[in-house]
């Protein structure tokens, strides 16, 4: 594996980690607050193994990234209020900064075209990055999320509640409390995710760091982002939306919505998905990306 620091745009380096393969480039996109390692270590190696070289990411504010905290975020309530109103939430950066840093960490580490998969907040990255960085995407999945917060539906009130809660102790096991909650009450219900494995990632998440500011900031980011549906249309390439129906977060509607949108994507819903990557339906979800990306290598891509 190959680790280290790209300056991606003006003052944002991103760190990534690099699982080498012998064929096409994937990079891996996560979504809100979340560090790469959500793109567990198996996961990245499987897809190698099928012949990928396999590039993950800290998005900017998250982990070994530059965190943006001269720049203040917007209150809670701010966000509330936008979330539910749809007025401004003052983000200090957008969505479409966090692409360019996609792009930019391409560009630095020499990387012409990707198969670009993103999740969450990730897939409205990879979305944007298909829009206005064409040239440098091969195929898109975007996995469980929209072409625009405001069209996914309002998640559950328990998955908010755990999603938004933030810790008052600093400390390890409060962080690691916290990450077990939120995903029990986000994951899928059908497959749990086990505490003892949450437990090891979210230590590991909490030695490279986690900032709650940044979290906001990103959240920001989402609520304001525009509705990418006609500028989808516009994508060609192809592409697979990957959703859950048991998703309280972001709701299937949204994923109904992205692939509606796309011109040559396919819906692939997974009935005991919840918003989150569970390991046994792992064989459904790298599959659809290698059909995803065998697409994109027929079209010359």
């Amino acid at each position: 594996m190959t680790t280290g620091h790209i300056t991606a745009t003006p003052g944002v380096e991103l760190g990534f980690e690099i699982f080498e393969g012998q064929g096409p480039t994937v990079l891996l996109i996560m979504g809100l607050g979340a560090q790469m390692l959500l793109w567990p270590d198996p996961f990245c190696q499987e897809l190698a193994a099928r012949g990928h070289r396999v590039i993950r990411f800290d998005n900017r504010d998250v982990g070994l990234s530059t965190r943006l905290d001269h720049l203040p975020p917007p209150p809670l309530w701010r966000l509330l209020g936008a979330a539910v109103t749809r007025r401004p939430a003052g983000a200090p950066y957008t969505l479409q900064d966090l692409a360019d840093d996609a792009a930019g960490l391409m560009q630095g580490l020499q990387v012409r075209r990707a198969h670009v998969v993103g999740a969450s907040m990730g897939g409205m990255i990879a979305q944007l990055l298909a829009i206005h960085h064409p040239a440098r995407v091969a195929s898109l999945v975007s996995i469980m999320s929209a072409p625009s917060i405001h069209l996914a539906g309002y998640p559950s009130p328990r998955a908010a509640r755990a999603l938004l809660s933030r810790p008052a102790d600093p400390s390890e096991e409060a962080a690691v409390a916290q990450m077990v909650r939120t995903f029990t009450t986000i994951g899928s219900q059908t497959y749990p995710p086990d505490p003892e494995e949450l437990g090891q990632l979210a230590r590991a998440c909490f030695a490279r760091g986690v900032s709650g500011a940044g979290f906001l900031r990103q959240l920001a980011a989402i609520l304001d982002a525009p509705d990418r549906r006609e500028a989808l249309a516009q994508v060609k390439i192809p592409a697979t939306v990957i959703h859950g129906r048991q998703d309280p977060l972001v709701q299937l509607r949204g994923g109904e919505q992205t692939a509606a949108a796309l011109p040559n994507a396919e819906l692939l819903i997974l009935d005991d998905m919840g918003h989150d990557l569970p390991r046994p339906l792992w064989p459904e979800i790298l599959d659809a990306i290698q059909r995803t990306i065998a697409r994109g290598v027929a079209d010359g891509l």
